[in-house]
């Protein structure tokens, strides 16, 4: 009996140890893998940006929904390879799209806001709460609009609170915050856009006519004849100039400020994403390329 007892005791010894060592190893690994991911996140960051201080003019979305860079002459530059790039230790992925192709919420006018939000297909009570909030937010005062919300009447009351900004957004992830805007608005459906891929912080304010979406034309007041006579003319070459006829719309033809989001790839596994908002300065020799906003990594 004793001798069984102490082989059933050495068993659950030999068991738990066995465990504890299986535990730490995969722990160690993933720190591991965690680390080699970051890195690679970052070259993901470090080859975009190659791309970006190109000799490029214009840049363009072609039909596979990729940006292309192109000369002055308007010539399309080779693509470097965006997915599955291999570096020691794993691959990498990364996509950049045009910062300027998004609708600016902080300086865009309300029917801007309400005609974006319109062609999410949101009804006109959600899109005057989304509106009026967001001017709220934005403002300086404590005074709501009549659909929209303050700190004192909504933020503070719900069950995490939180105040109202009182200033322009200083990254798009604050409209999670603000009144009205849900998670499935934010981020869009399979068939549907989110605010997240049709609104910036970071840009200028114009829109570039060589790469904005239907729904950002649509937003700009365009009528569905105008905007299909964009796309197609910018399919076989973009624009060198904005025509005439859309003189007062507020967009440009080029862009400087781009948004890179990466991902690092580790044992056929996604083991960390980056999102950086970065801007081309041109008066340096070579240029430089600033991060604006960053998110992702720690």
């Amino acid at each position: 009996m004793v001798v069984l007892l102490v082989l059933a005791l050495v068993a659950v010894a030999g068991g738990e140890f066995a465990y504890s060592m299986r535990l730490e190893a995969a722990a160690v690994r993933a720190y591991k893998n965690g680390i080699i991911g970051n890195h690679l996140a970052e070259a993901a960051l470090a080859q975009a940006v190659r791309e970006i201080v190109s000799d490029a003019a214009y840049v363009v979305e072609e039909a596979d929904g990729l940006l292309t860079f192109c000369t002055a002459d308007r010539a399309p530059l080779p693509r470097l390879k965006r997915e599955k790039v291999e570096l020691t230790g794993g691959q990498f992925s990364y996509r950049i799209t045009d910062e300027e192709a998004r609708l600016n919420v902080n300086t865009s006018a309300p029917d801007r806001i309400d005609r974006l939000l319109q062609t999410l297909g949101l009804e006109k009570d959600e899109r005057d709460t989304i509106s009026d909030s967001l001017q709220d937010w934005r403002d300086p005062n404590d005074e709501h609009r009549v659909r929209g919300a303050e700190s004192e009447d909504y933020y503070l009351k719900l069950p995490v609170p939180y105040r109202a900004r009182n200033a322009n957004l200083e990254s798009i992830t604050e409209l999670l915050q603000i009144k009205g805007v849900t998670p499935a608005i934010y981020n869009g459906t399979k068939d549907t856009p989110g605010l997240a891929a049709l609104v910036s912080v970071r840009s200028s304010g114009q829109v570039n006519i060589n790469t904005a979406s239907v729904q950002v034309l649509s937003a700009l007041g365009l009528s569905t004849a105008e905007i299909t006579q964009i796309l197609q003319s910018r399919r076989n070459t973009p624009y060198n100039q904005v025509p005439g006829q859309f003189g007062a719309r507020n967009m440009s033809v080029a862009t400087k400020t781009f948004r890179i989001e990466a991902e690092a790839i580790v044992d056929e596994r996604v083991v960390a994403r980056l999102t950086a908002i970065v801007q081309k300065k041109l008066e340096g020799d070579p240029p430089t390329v600033p991060v604006l906003e960053w998110s992702g990594l720690q």
